[in-house]
C-alpha cells in the first residue's frame, strides 16, 4: 500500500492530569477533576490522579520513551493551576519551571513539543467564582494563554486550545459523568459553550501576540459517521449526519457543527438544525469575531463512528450494529472507515488541515509470566485504521499528521486506572514503565512510513 508522506508528522498524546501526579506539589492548587475524584462514587474505586504516572517526577525517563519510537512530536497539555495557582495573576514559578523541563527534554532528543492550553482541569478557584459561567471566563483563559506563551513559546511552535469541548461542556455540565459533576438546563449548558469558544479565541489571540509565527488550532471531538455504502445517496446521508443535525437528549452536546461552525465560519447553525439553536444565549456581535479567529489546522479526536445511510426520503438512518461487533474496553465499537470518512468530510467543509489529534483503543493488557505485554487486540485497532487514513491521503485529503493515545497508560477520568490505552504499560502502584508489543509496532510503523502487521 502507499507510504504517508514524507513530511507527515508522527506523534503520541497525553494530557496533564491523566499523567503528572503531584497534583498539590511545588504550588499547584487543586482542579475541578481534584475535587471531583474526592467525591465516593466519582471515579471507580475511589481513585485519584493524585500520584497518576508520576510523569513530574519522571521527566527524562517519559521522554526517552516518546523519542525511543522515533516519532517527530508530543502533544501534552499543561495544568492551569499549576501555572496560576489562583487561576490568575500570581505565576508559579515552579510549575513554569517544570513544563520548561518538559519542552527541552523533548527537543533535546529531537521530538518536538505540540502544546493543549486546556485538557479539561479547570482551577477550582474559579470554579468557585462561577467557572465558565462567569462572563470574565474568558479573559481568564486569555490570561493563562498569555503566560504560557510568553514562557513557552520560543521553543513551542504548536499550540492547541481547547481539548474536546464537547467532553467538559456536555459530560461536565449536562450530564454530570465528567468534573464538575453538574446536570445544568439546555440553556445554562450552552452559555458554558459559548464561553468556551470565546475563551478559545480569546487564547487564539494571545498565542498570536505572544508566540510569534506559530501554528495554532484546537482539538475537539470528531463525530464521525460512515456510509453504508459508496452511493451517493448515503455519503450525503453521511455528511449531514456529520453537520446538520444535532443528536438527541444529552448527546446534542456530541456535535460538530455547533462548536465548530462559530469558530471556522464565526456563526453557529441556523434553525434547521434542531431546537437547540433558539436557546443558545444572547451575546454580544463582537464575541463571534473573537470565536472566529484564524486559526492553521483542524486537530480532531476520533476513535469510533456510526455507520448510516439514507432514508427513503434522503434522512440519514443509523444502521444497526451486527450482532458481535467488535467492541474495545470502553465498549466502543471497532470502526476502521471512521479514520477515512472524518477526516475526509471534516476536510471538505471546512478547508483546513487535519490532524488526528487523538486515535487509540483500550484493551486489557497485563504484564505476562515472560516480562513482556502482548497486546495484539491493539495492534490490530491500529493498523486498521492507519490504512484507512493512508487510504484518505491517497484520495487527496489534507493530513498532516496522526498522534496516538497514548504513550502511557494514565488516570482514564471517571474509569480511573481500569482503562489502558498505553503504548507503555505503567504499574501504577510503583510507576514502573513496561513498553508494549504495540510500541515495537508503532516504531516499525514510523520507521517505514507505512502501515505493517507485526
Amino acid at each position: 500500500m502507499s507510504s504517508f508522506p514524507q513530511e507527515f508528522v508522527w506523534g503520541v498524546s497525553s494530557s496533564a492530569y491523566q499523567i503528572e501526579g503531584a497534583a498539590d506539589t511545588d504550588g499547584r492548587t487543586p482542579s475541578v477533576w481534584d475535587t471531583a475524584a474526592a467525591r465516593r462514587g466519582f471515579v471507580t474505586d475511589h481513585q485519584t490522579g493524585a500520584f497518576a504516572c508520576d510523569s513530574y517526577n519522571r521527566v527524562d525517563e517519559d521522554a526517552d520513551l516518546v523519542a525511543g519510537l522515533g516519532v517527530n512530536a508530543s502533544r501534552f497539555s499543561l495544568s492551569w493551576s499549576r501555572v496560576l495557582p489562583e487561576g490568575l495573576g500570581r505565576v508559579n514559578k515552579a510549575g513554569l519551571d517544570y513544563y520548561d523541563r518538559v519542552v527541552d527534554s523533548l527537543l533535546a532528543r529531537g521530538v518536538e513539543p505540540w502544546v493543549t492550553l486546556f485538557h479539561w482541569d479547570y482551577p477550582q478557584v474559579l470554579y468557585d467564582r462561577g467557572g465558565w459561567m462567569n462572563s470574565d471566563s474568558p479573559a481568564w483563559f486569555g490570561e493563562y494563554a498569555t503566560v504560557v506563551a510568553d514562557r513557552l513559546g520560543d521553543r513551542v511552535k504548536h499550540w492547541m486550545t481547547l481539548n474536546e469541548p464537547q467532553c467538559f461542556v456536555g459530560l461536565g455540565h449536562s450530564a454530570g459523568e465528567h468534573a464538575p459533576g453538574l446536570r445544568l438546563p439546555r440553556r445554562d449548558v450552552l452559555v458554558v459553550l459559548h464561553r468556551s469558544l470565546v475563551a478559545h479565541g480569546k487564547a487564539v489571540q494571545a498565542l498570536r501576540a505572544n508566540a510569534g509565527d506559530h501554528k495554532v488550532g484546537w482539538a475537539p471531538v470528531g463525530v464521525t459517521a460512515y456510509p453504508d455504502t459508496d452511493r451517493p445517496e448515503d455519503i450525503e446521508a453521511a455528511r449531514r449526519f456529520m453537520f446538520e443535525q444535532c443528536p438527541p437528549g444529552h448527546a446534542w452536546s456530541f456535535s460538530n457543527a455547533l462548536y465548530a461552525d462559530p469558530v471556522i465560519f464565526g456563526r453557529y447553525p441556523n434553525s434547521t438544525y434542531g431546537p437547540v439553536v433558539a436557546e443558545i444565549p444572547a451575546f454580544p456581535s463582537s464575541d463571534l469575531e473573537t470565536i472566529s479567529q484564524p486559526i492553521d489546522f483542524y486537530g480532531v479526536n476520533i476513535y469510533q463512528g456510526t455507520r448510516v445511510r439514507a432514508g427513503a426520503d434522503g434522512t440519514p438512518e443509523v444502521v444497526p450494529a451486527p450482532p458481535g461487533q467488535p467492541r474495545t474496553m470502553m465498549d466502543w465499537p471497532v470502526t476502521p472507515e471512521a479514520l477515512y470518512w472524518g477526516p475526509r468530510l471534516l476536510a471538505e467543509r471546512y478547508k483546513l488541515p487535519v490532524y488526528i489529534t487523538e486515535n487509540g483503543c483500550a484493551t486489557s493488557d497485563w504484564v505476562s509470566l515472560d516480562g513482556a505485554v502482548h497486546d495484539p487486540a491493539r495492534i490490530d485497532y491500529l493498523d486498521r485504521h492507519l490504512r484507512q487514513l493512508a487510504r484518505a491521503i491517497d484520495d487527496g485529503v489534507d493530513i498532516r499528521g496522526y498522534f496516538l493515545w497514548s504513550i502511557l497508560d494514565n488516570f482514564e477520568w471517571g474509569f480511573g486506572y481500569t482503562k489502558r490505552f498505553g503504548l507503555v504499560h505503567v504499574d501504577f502502584e510503583t510507576g514502573r514503565r513496561t513498553p508494549k508489543d504495540s510500541y515495537a509496532w508503532y516504531r516499525s510503523l514510523i520507521a517505514t512510513n507505512q502501515p505493517a502487521r507485526a
